[in-house]
């Protein structure tokens, strides 16, 4: 049907948060119809292609839909709030999700000490054991430790480090593609993102070097895992983007190493290289417990005080509860031979998709990490091709800020190798059902 919900803005950025702010109080309810491009943007006096590029960044989030001489209709229960993905439609292989085999996530220790009475943490919010280990985890990779803190997430963190160090409308620069929660974050605190481009060695110092010239106070990245591309830094890579951060002494640079110990690929951190400003995030969701909702963080002095002078106006500290399990696991031989096998079983299952594509002709990338990004010319084409041989794979549109080209992500945590020759045989018949339907 027809809107009579009059939509406004000057740029496709505009535009967009209008139909949000439409959708969100209700008066564009799902399946209520948008203008024609050429029509709204007659009516706001701006060119087609802002309104096209308005429409594009509003499909990507799911907001809505395009249905070919339908036009484009608010999608049904919209994903206003972020970049949420589809639901997994039922009966089908579920790739999507960037989640770590359970069969190697260990038991949680079943008695945690808690010492009973009510009482504040404040004048002690880390556990002396916790800080003890956490510091000898960032000084075996390399990374200064001296001065360390927690966190309830590696979001929680960053979270907290853009808002104490950035104000609204401040920019950040973000790798293009990448992992789509913190691509919503930033909007989120009112910040401003400014695409970085990644390749297999992750961010690329040319595109960097853009960013800082375009003014962005802050930088985050990830030095392995990166999500959805698997990029890691090399030493030499890392060497150069510290030469390129080094004229910009005031940004602050955080590191994301959410999946340190299951990366399959060694670190090259950019804070061992005498950056001012600098934070790197570590977290054991992805291989002691995804329910295990807690960060370490080390930092400079400044970004630490900033940090926790924030936490103690709210939460106050990490429960001690929470800290004892992350002791108890971090200690335990067991837990710790088994998240050795898991980085090995991540690696080959990771590297058996990427040769097995690699055989039919099929570029993709995953040099660490629990994902990989293989390149396509349509994404919802080759999802819904492989779709129908059973697989469900995440396009790479919640991924993307624009610049990046089209992919789509496929986790390989849980993918077994004989399953991986299925999978490369039949992203084959996908590409070549997308071809026949698509016109190549």
């Amino acid at each position: 049907m027809a809107t009579q919900y009059e939509i406004s803005g000057t740029n496709a950025k505009g535009i967009a948060s209008s139909v949000e702010r439409g959708v969100a109080d209700g008066a564009l309810p799902p399946g209520s119809a948008l203008p024609p491009v050429r029509a709204l943007a007659d009516r706001l006096g701006v060119s087609p292609g802002t309104v096209a590029a308005a429409y594009k960044e509003l499909r990507g989030r799911g907001i809505v839909l395009t249905r070919g001489r339908g036009g484009t209709v608010v999608a049904e229960a919209p994903a206003v709030a972020s970049r949420r993905p589809p639901k997994v439609p039922a009966g089908l292989r579920d790739l999507s999700g960037g989640h770590p085999d359970t069969a190697f996530l260990p038991d949680v220790p079943p008695y945690v000490r808690v010492v009973p009475g009510a009482r504040s943490h404040r004048s002690a919010p880390r556990l002396p054991r916790l800080e003890e280990l956490t510091r000898a985890w960032y000084e075996r990779d390399g990374v200064p430790f001296g001065h360390v803190t927690f966190a309830h997430s590696a979001l929680d963190c960053v979270a907290r480090l853009l808002s104490v160090e950035l104000r609204p409308g401040d920019t950040v620069a973000m790798e293009d593609p990448g992992y789509h929660h913190l691509l919503d974050l930033v909007p989120a605190l009112g910040l401003r993102s400014v695409p970085v481009a990644v390749d297999d060695e992750g961010m690329r110092p040319d595109a960097l070097r853009a960013a800082l010239r375009a003014g962005v106070r802050a930088v985050i990245c990830s030095p392995r895992s990166q999500n959805p591309f698997g990029g890691c830094f090399s030493a030499r890579r890392r060497d150069a983007l510290v030469e390129v951060l080094t004229g910009a002494p005031d940004v602050l640079v955080i590191e994301n190493d959410h999946a340190a110990e299951i990366a399959g690929a060694p670190l090259h951190s950019l804070t061992a290289g005498g950056l001012a400003r600098w934070a790197q995030v570590r977290t054991v969701t992805k291989y002691l417990g995804t329910d295990l909702r807690w960060a370490a963080l080390a930092c400079d002095a400044t970004t630490l005080a900033r940090h926790d002078g924030r936490l103690l106006l709210t939460s106050g500290w990490v429960s001690h509860s929470l800290q004892e399990t992350v002791v108890g696991l971090l200690t335990d031989p067991a837990a710790q031979e088994l998240v050795g096998r898991a980085r090995d079983a991540y690696a080959l299952r990771r590297e058996t998709l990427l040769r097995e594509l690699a055989r039919h002709g099929i570029a993709a990338h995953g040099a660490s990490g629990l994902n990989i990004w293989v390149p396509v010319r349509d994404e919802a084409g080759v999802v819904n091709g492989l779709r129908t041989h059973g697989w469900w794979v995440a396009a790479g549109a919640r991924f993307r800020l624009g610049g990046a080209a089209a992919g789509v992500r496929i986790t390989t945590a849980d993918l077994l190798p004989e399953e991986a020759v299925r999978l490369a045989a039949d992203f084959v018949g996908a590409l070549g059902e997308r071809e026949a339907t698509y016109g190549g």
